[in-house]
């Protein structure tokens, strides 16, 4: 490369992105998927929970498209924090001059609307779709249509999971106290389990009342994270349908709370707080060597 490759940091709730602009001219990395690998790492590049990519749409209904590489190289469908930290970072440096934004992904467009505090953008709020439940949009192999409290075996134990399509795979746990729940063990055993065959992301969810949620996730292709917005929205469709909460309530992760609410039209929204970090240029030396290895 020729010149050093500019990137912005941002997190929502502890959930933190490297992001790249590639919406005036296209990123010249051949390989993003070893791109990731190397920058996300937390020790020996950047470090991130995943890697966004601005770009522009194809679509035009929509006003930027977002790819998001996670830290193992695969892509992700959707991102709720993700998609939080584009809106502010497209609204804060004018590459979307808007409140109300369409944003395209592979699990569809997404409308989000910034709520700012004079030219800061303090939170985001994103209509995440209508979720599916059904058993072929996760995808959950089996034979009923739904998987709601549905038992697999892990390891010889057997786990009630209820599964959830946010535009990617979730598979959502009640436990009395996720604390004590070994998240490192049994969320890779779950992503991988066979029942999943495109692998899932994992949520570990404490009902604390009917309309308060404490929620630990294991996230496909990046592991345990600090919050999961596509996850906090897919634990509540999840308590909701199995008659544990009702359809708006606070989601705690351990980076902070979302607000979600699954309303009567089918439509889940998410709305939460992002900030941007820092800026900077990424080593074209180290980078060349990184993507040589």
């Amino acid at each position: 490369m020729e010149m050093p490759l500019h990137f912005y940091k941002l997190h929502g709730l502890g959930n933190d992105y490297i992001l790249l602009d590639a919406v005036k001219s296209p990123l010249q990395i051949e390989r993003l998927d070893e791109f990731a690998r190397k920058v996300c790492s937390r020790h020996f590049g950047v470090g991130s929970d995943g890697v966004l990519i601005a770009m522009p749409p194809t679509s035009g209904d929509a006003h930027l498209r977002m790819r998001i590489i996670n830290p193992d190289g695969s892509e992700a469908e959707m991102c709720g924090n993700g998609i939080r930290c584009l809106a502010k970072w497209a609204y804060e440096h004018g590459r979307v001059k808007r409140s109300v934004m369409h944003i395209e992904t592979l699990a569809g467009i997404r409308t989000v609307r910034v709520v700012t505090r004079g030219r800061s953008v303090i939170s985001v709020e994103v209509n995440m779709g209508i979720p599916s439940l059904k058993r072929s949009d996760i995808p959950m192999r089996g034979d009923k249509e739904f998987a709601i409290d549905e038992e697999i075996v892990v390891d010889g134990q057997v786990i009630k999971v209820t599964a959830v399509s946010m535009g990617n795979p979730h598979c959502v746990i009640f436990v009395e106290d996720v604390t004590s729940v070994p998240v490192d063990v049994l969320g890779p055993k779950i992503e991988f389990h066979p029942a999943f065959p495109n692998r899932t992301n994992v949520e570990f969810v404490q009902v604390i009342s009917s309309d308060r949620l404490k929620v630990r996730v294991w996230e496909r292709g990046a592991g345990a994270t600090l919050a999961c917005g596509t996850g906090a929205c897919a634990s509540l469709v999840a308590s909701v349908v199995t008659g544990r909460a009702k359809r708006k309530a606070t989601v705690y992760l351990p980076g902070g709370s979302l607000e979600v609410h699954w309303s009567e039209d089918g439509q889940v929204y998410m709305k939460g707080p992002v900030e941007e970090v820092f800026e900077g240029d990424i080593n074209d030396a180290w980078l060349s060597a990184a993507l040589s290895k």
